[in-house]
């Protein structure tokens, strides 16, 4: 009987990063017999995992020193690097919609930035005329709370390491933040919102940069986390409320009873006392509770225009344009990478809010029909290409099959 093969086995030194599995070198295949050359000897090879080092794994905290919350979220694997570590030969076409993706979702920040840069320009002009008067027409209150979605995106993306989606979020921030700066500078927002404005927004871009490259410690990212899920839980239900005081009372109730239980959760969650998918759950909450925000947005649009129908002439079909474009370029990769939350409001954005406000304004007979059917056809064509695109790249039949996996994949 013939000896079994040698096995290679890497001895880790003293300065190993706690490599894990142990990665074994492929056996050593002995030579056939004679009787059974053939005239080109082939090896077989096997792919080893490669033995990437990040950052985060080098500044992160031992297993006892971490959270349950932070455990939950922090550790998961990226949907995409679960598909290379399935196929680690995967075809060029993968990687090439990988790269396009990227790319469209990095040209998300021309068509947001257009959206808000002429209110910029707007402000400046009237601070400078000394017309401080004309600002107190843009509600700061719904630019906070715009501004607490951007920031709980941004440390949604910034844990995920999402680049794009972090430089288009980081944008919002910085936009939103110069309107409310405007609006101090005015006197319609008062100062001492606007001083605890600051310091929240100066808090979390360094926090949130810092995370990106993983130089943050658990222990300052974890606060940062709790106050940004307490927050988004606090708004939402308030914000809801609101959009219908017409017909309900002017009330804070349903903001404060939120902050509270939110409040109770999240202690819960940090204590352990929480199942560990409830604990899971909770760590995801602050980035649905600003997709939820932002998805509310054009209902509070729409339901304003059913109540006062003249102010759909106000609307800008431009404006409404640049969000329906800015919110599909994003959708491609946020479906690529099997990100729900991402697709989900994603694509509400730019059909309620960008297509739906169109079709108010074509039924108010504000926008030719030529550029509504327009519109309606670029957008029809680029999603059912974006679908086309995910399929090929995954090598399936039916792009039915990327829509089951990112529903079905969390």
């Amino acid at each position: 009987m013939a000896a079994a093969p040698p096995t290679l086995r890497l001895r880790p030194s003293l300065f190993s990063f706690r490599l894990s599995p142990p990665y074994v070198c492929p056996p050593l295949i002995p030579p056939p017999p004679s009787s059974q050359l053939v005239r080109a000897q082939t090896f077989a090879l096997v792919p080893l995992r490669s033995c990437r080092i990040t950052l985060n794994q080098f500044f992160s905290d031992p297993p006892h020193r971490r959270s349950p919350l932070s455990a939950s979220s922090s550790d998961t694997v990226h949907p995409v690097d679960k598909k290379k570590r399935n196929f680690p030969l995967q075809g060029s076409k993968f990687h090439e919609w990988d790269s396009i993706s990227a790319k469209f979702a990095g040209a998300a920040n021309v068509p947001f930035l257009l959206l808000q840069l002429p209110q910029i320009v707007l402000n400046a002009r009237n601070l400078l005329s000394g017309n401080n008067a004309a600002l107190f027409a843009v509600p700061w209150l719904g630019m906070l709370t715009g501004l607490l979605g951007n920031l709980s995106l941004l440390s949604y993306f910034a844990k995920k390491k999402e680049t794009e989606a972090v430089v288009v979020q980081t944008l919002g921030v910085v936009s939103t933040y110069a309107v409310i700066a405007q609006l101090a500078m005015a006197e319609a927002m008062p100062l001492p919102q606007f001083l605890a404005t600051s310091i929240v927004v100066a808090s979390g871009l360094i926090l949130n940069c810092l995370n990106y490259f993983g130089w943050l410690h658990e222990a300052i990212w974890s606060p940062w986390e709790d106050f940004i899920t307490i927050g988004g839980l606090a708004v939402l239900p308030q914000v809801m409320w609101s959009t219908f005081v017409p017909l309900v009372p002017n009330s804070i109730l349903p903001g404060a009873v939120s902050f509270t239980l939110a409040t109770a959760i999240v202690a819960m969650a940090r204590s352990g006392k929480l199942s560990e998918k409830g604990t899971k759950f909770v760590s995801s909450m602050s980035g649905w509770t600003a997709t939820l925000l932002f998805m509310w947005m054009p209902i509070a649009q729409m339901w304003t225009n059913y109540l006062n129908p003249d102010n759909i002439r106000g609307l800008s079909a431009f404006t409404m344009l640049l969000a329906m474009m800015g919110n599909g370029l994003m959708i491609p990769r946020a479906l690529f990478i099997r990100d729900f939350m991402w697709f989900t409001g994603s694509a509400w954005a730019s059909f309620l809010q960008g297509w739906g406000n169109l079709f108010c304004m074509y039924c108010f007979n504000t926008i030719s029909r030529e550029f509504f059917f327009g519109t309606t056809i670029g957008l029809l064509l680029w999603i059912g290409m974006v679908l086309w695109r995910d399929a090929v790249a995954y090598g399936y039949s039916s792009p039915l099959k990327s829509i089951k996996e990112l529903i079905f994949a969390h």
